[in-house]
C-alpha cells in the first residue's frame, strides 16, 4: 500500500510559518496584500477565490477582490491591472481564470507586473524559470515540489512522465523537475500509445481533468503518483484524475483527491505573495 503524501497538513505547516513570517514584516511596516482579480462569475472560480481569501485571512494578509463584468471590455480589465501595477499598498496581483473567450489571457497575464505576479504566469518569470533564474514558479508545480522534498522523495535520474501540457501546470511542472535533474516525458491529447509510456515512469503527474483516467494498468510497481485533477461527478463527489483505490495498491506514494495537492497550490500563493512583499 501507497504511502499518502498528505497535502492538507503540509499546506497547514506551511501557512503556520508565513503566519510567524507575516506579523514579523508588519513590525517593519511591511503589510503583505493580495489583490484577486476575477471576470464573470463561474463557480468553481468563485470557490478557488474563496479559499485564497480564507488563506490571506489565516496568515494575516490583507486581501481584495475585484469582480469584472464578463462583458468588460479587453482595456477596461488591462486598466484595472495598470492600476494595481502601480498601487504600493499591493504585494500580489491574480487573475483567476478562466475569463471570458473574448478576453486574450495571455495578454493579461503580460500585463501583470512581473514583480507583482504572485501566480507565476507572466512571460518574464516563465522564462526565468526555464533558465534557472530565481522567480515566481505557477504555484500547483511549486506545491508538489513542496511535497517531494517534505517526504524526502529524491527526483535525481527518475524518469518522470506528465500528463497535460497547458502552461499552469504540465509546462511549468517539466522545467521545476529538470533542474531536480530528473529524466522527463511529458503526454498530451495527441500522445499515442500513453500506457506503455507512463508503465515506464517512476512518477506520474496528472494534470488532465478526466476522472479516474489513471488505472492501475498504467502504473508500475511502486512508481510514486501525483494527483493533481479535480473533477466533480454527477453525484456531487469529488474525484481525481487517478483511479486512486486501484492505483494506491501498486503505488509507493500518491497523493489523495481533494487533500493533495489542491491545498498545497493555496499555501504556494500566500509563499509568493509574501516573498513579493519582501521584495
Amino acid at each position: 500500500m501507497a504511502v499518502i503524501l498528505d497535502g492538507k497538513m503540509l499546506s497547514k505547516k506551511i501557512k503556520d510559518n508565513l503566519k510567524i513570517e507575516v506579523q514579523n514584516l508588519k513590525t517593519k511596516g511591511i503589510n503583505p496584500k493580495l489583490a484577486v482579480i476575477m471576470v464573470g462569475n463561474n463557480p468553481s472560480s468563485s470557490v478557488y477565490v474563496r479559499n485564497k481569501s480564507k488563506a490571506c485571512k489565516y496568515i494575516g494578509v490583507d486581501f481584495e477582490e475585484y469582480l469584472l463584468d464578463e462583458n468588460i471590455k479587453e482595456e477596461e480589465l488591462f486598466d484595472v491591472i495598470d492600476k494595481l501595477n502601480v498601487d504600493d499598498s499591493v504585494s500580489g496581483i491574480l487573475l483567476q481564470s478562466p475569463i471570458p473567450n473574448s478576453l486574450d489571457i495571455n495578454k493579461a497575464f503580460e500585463r501583470i507586473d512581473a514583480k507583482k505576479d504572485v501566480d507565476g504566469f507572466n512571460p518574464i518569470n516563465v522564462g526565468k524559470l526555464s533558465i534557472g533564474i530565481d522567480s515566481f514558479i505557477s504555484c500547483t508545480p511549486l506545491g508538489i515540489m513542496k511535497i517531494f522534498e517534505e517526504y524526502k522523495i529524491d527526483i535525481e535520474g527518475k524518469k518522470a512522465v506528465i500528463l497535460g501540457r497547458s502552461n499552469i501546470v504540465g509546462k511549468p511542472m517539466v522545467q521545476c523537475l529538470l533542474s531536480k535533474n530528473a529524466t522527463v516525458t511529458i503526454c498530451h491529447s495527441k500522445t499515442r500509445d500513453i500506457q506503455n509510456i507512463t508503465k515506464e515512469a517512476d512518477i506520474i503527474i496528472s494534470a488532465i481533468g478526466k476522472p479516474k483516467f489513471v488505472t492501475e494498468d498504467m502504473v508500475k510497481e511502486g512508481a510514486i503518483v501525483i494527483d493533481v485533477g479535480i473533477n466533480r461527478l454527477d453525484n456531487g463527489s469529488l474525484v481525481g484524475d487517478v483511479d486512486f483505490e486501484n492505483v494506491e495498491k501498486k503505488a509507493s506514494y500518491i497523493t489523495p483527491v481533494p487533500g493533495g495537492v489542491g491545498p498545497m497550490t493555496v499555501a504556494c500563493l500566500m509563499e509568493n505573495l509574501v516573498k513579493s512583499a519582501k521584495n
